[in-house]
């Protein structure tokens, strides 16, 4: 079947079914969903029962695919292939963590507005996220479009942005959050990137206000005046009617394009088991992102 879409928000995200994305992508599946992440940068993906290995592979599709923070974080993992992101309560035991793991700490960051590897050059191009368990309430996952919070800027606030850049630090949502104890090997893992504050997609060509809470600087401004503009935007950029909500069921693929979406996690019982996979490849030259 050919790929199917309906849209789930007047603004961005639909529902994608027709393709089995358990079995190998064709080269024309491939296209397809490309061009509907160019034009809706969130599919949902429902019943779509994956193993590691076929997520892992459906991933592959696109391109290579990216470890992240765990080049800061190099600590024994639940899931054997490094290249899965265990979004999850669980220790290797199988047992619910306690609160104050530092597993829970990654949960707390994740409940901040950001893109995936934003902190990163090349940064991350597609995030897939997997649903194996869900709590009985809570653990929704908010997608907002940048492209759109960009369309609506005043003029005169556009043309003042298009000359700056932010720079996007991988332990600063850590750190903002009172987990500072990283030795200086941790702190050079990942160095900084600079972004643009405005980008252009480069699949759907559209403009987009480029932020989110890595980024923690302005080039060229004082801190404590770039900290309060980057909060004044990333206020404008998520506003609810930019924001879709995705409440989760078993079997959910959502996969949602970093480079003009950012996301959060929302609170949930963290007494309640949640598990879900996530994986990511960047915008390199080796990626499959091409639409025709």
């Amino acid at each position: 079947m050919a790929l199917q879409l309906q849209p789930l928000h007047p603004l961005f995200v639909a529902q994608a079914s027709g393709i089995d994305l358990t079995k190998a992508l064709r080269d024309e599946d491939i296209k397809a969903i490309n061009a509907a992440m160019n034009q809706y940068a969130v599919l949902v993906w429902k019943n779509q029962p994956l193993s590691q290995e076929q997520q892992i592979a459906f991933s592959e599709s696109f391109g290579p695919l990216d470890i992240g923070l765990k080049r800061v974080f190099k600590r024994k993992e639940r899931l054997p292939d490094e290249r899965l992101i265990d979004i999850s309560n669980v220790d290797l035991d199988g047992q619910i963590h306690r609160r104050d793991s530092p597993k829970n700490l990654s949960s707390f960051a994740n409940q901040l507005w950001h893109s995936d590897s934003s902190f990163m050059s090349p940064r991350a191009a597609y995030s897939m996220l997997h649903a194996l368990v869900i709590p009985s309430e809570g653990g929704n996952t908010e997608f907002c479009d940048l492209r759109a919070a960009h369309d609506e800027l005043p003029q005169a606030l556009k043309a003042e942005l298009k000359d700056l850049s932010a720079e996007h630090y991988a332990l600063h949502t850590r750190i903002l959050l009172g987990d500072d104890a990283y030795t200086d090997e941790q702190k050079k893992a990942i160095p900084p990137a600079v972004w643009p504050l405005i980008t252009e997609h480069p699949g759907s060509k559209r403009s987009v206000l480029f932020v989110g809470v890595h980024a923690h600087k302005i080039i060229g401004w004082p801190i404590a005046e770039a900290r309060i503009f980057l909060s004044d935007l990333l206020e404008h950029a998520t506003q609810r009617r930019f924001v879709y909500t995705h409440e989760w069921e078993v079997g959910d693929m959502v996969m949602w394009d970093n480079r003009s979406t950012l996301h959060r996690g929302r609170r949930y019982d963290l007494t309640q088991r949640r598990e879900l996979r996530r994986t990511t490849f960047n915008d390199v030259p080796e990626a499959n992102l091409a639409a025709s």
